[in-house]
């Protein structure tokens, strides 16, 4: 059996792991691993520096011979468009070859997934696309057309959570029998216990209390909001520091509200971290300032290393993953973020205790595991 994952990637995000963790699983959990073939589909050379964390057993096949991806615009909604075309119509006959000639059971298609949904025109039905939902899915005109004209082509459509599931099965794009929910195989057990161990180098902050926010620094994550509220919380709590661990386009922003705030002296903009357990573990709570999430890596990472969690209630991923034993606030309210930090800070810590073991039962279902247990149903 031949598996290939399509997942074009011009940043670090939350997918890179999910694919690598996915395809993973596969290998470590399949009895008949020996008898498959793992793929990594490589367009633009989008793979080239994360060879280290690639499992010596998976292939990367490479459409390209030179990595093309320092030469695309990255940025802005132009300079994107641009590039999801470029990728399009330069890996078009190459992809189409590729699937022609080695004739894979299966493609896992996670970002810019038009183009292998697409060549369905072209490949045999011995050849069965997997549309994998990476987030919560912006259901434009477009998008809904596209996928309603190639539904009865595509083979199963996954969700990562169940609330997407059922937004889905509502718009009436799929078969209800086409859908199914492959939540992501987020929580590596071996890669937390490792990376937990690692000492808090930091010595900046080594005795400091601070709240912390990860992600990227885009309008999704909604970090201005974290600062606008921790600009009210420090006054009442003088004792926090805010630690952000991120990159992003809208960083020129933040830091200008930062300034602006008269905080800079409080916050704490460290860029992207390999390792985010060390600073959860340290942390004296995680605010999710989000958006939408579906559902929430870095969600998934505050409540496995036991960090007291506070999250918007924004689509789809937190009420699920949280439920009743979360701090919840009103999606996009600074006031509700506000007095839901209070409202933390008054919880006695016995049910805060409580609450984070319940959590982290719940949490289990995004294990490399679990992921697998779901996944083979649809491959084996």
């Amino acid at each position: 059996m031949k598996i290939y994952y399509w997942s074009p990637f011009f940043s670090n995000i939350a997918t890179i792991n999910s694919v690598l963790r996915s395809a993973e699983s596969i290998i470590n959990y399949s009895e008949k691993e020996k008898k498959i073939k793992i793929s990594l589909i490589d367009a633009i050379g989008e793979w080239d520096k994360y060879t280290e964390k690639i499992n010596n057993k998976i292939e990367i096949i490479k459409l390209n011979k030179i990595s093309l991806i320092k030469y695309l615009p990255k940025k802005g909604y132009l300079g994107s468009r641009f590039s999801f075309l470029f990728i399009f119509f330069f890996n078009f006959f190459k992809l189409k070859n590729l699937i022609q000639k080695q004739k894979p059971n299966f493609i896992f298609v996670h970002l810019m997934t038009s183009l292998p949904i697409f060549l369905t025109l072209f490949i045999k039905k011995e050849t069965k696309i997997i549309l994998r939902i990476s987030g919560l899915p912006k259901l434009n005109l477009v998008r809904y057309c596209f996928w309603k004209i190639f539904s009865k082509k595509i083979y199963k459509v996954t969700c990562p959570t169940f609330s997407t599931y059922q937004y889905l099965l509502k718009k009436n794009i799929f078969d209800e029998d086409k859908l199914s929910i492959l939540r992501d195989p987020v929580i590596k057990i071996d890669d937390f216990i490792n990376k937990k161990k690692s000492k808090f180098d930091n010595d900046n902050l080594r005795e400091k209390k601070f709240i912390i926010g990860i992600g990227r620094f885009t309008r999704q994550k909604n970090f201005i909001l974290l600062v606008k509220a921790f600009s009210d919380i420090v006054k009442k709590y003088p004792e926090y520091n805010l630690v952000l661990l991120g990159e992003g386009e809208q960083k020129k922003n933040l830091v200008k509200n930062i300034n602006n705030l008269k905080i800079s002296d409080k916050v704490h903009l460290l860029g992207f971290q390999e390792n985010v357990y060390k600073f959860l573990k340290k942390a004296d709570c995680f605010i999710l300032s989000s958006l939408w999430e579906d559902p929430g890596f870095v969600l998934l990472e505050a409540a496995v290393s036991n960090t007291t969690i506070i999250s918007s209630d924004c689509p789809n991923g937190p009420a699920e993953i949280l439920g009743n034993e979360g701090f919840l606030f009103k999606n996009n309210s600074l006031q509700d973020l506000i007095e839901k930090f209070n409202e933390y800070k008054n919880t006695k810590k016995e049910i805060i205790y409580k609450n984070k073991i319940l959590i982290k039962k719940r949490i289990k279902m995004f294990t490399q595991f679990q992921h697998f247990q779901s996944l083979k149903k649809l491959i084996i």
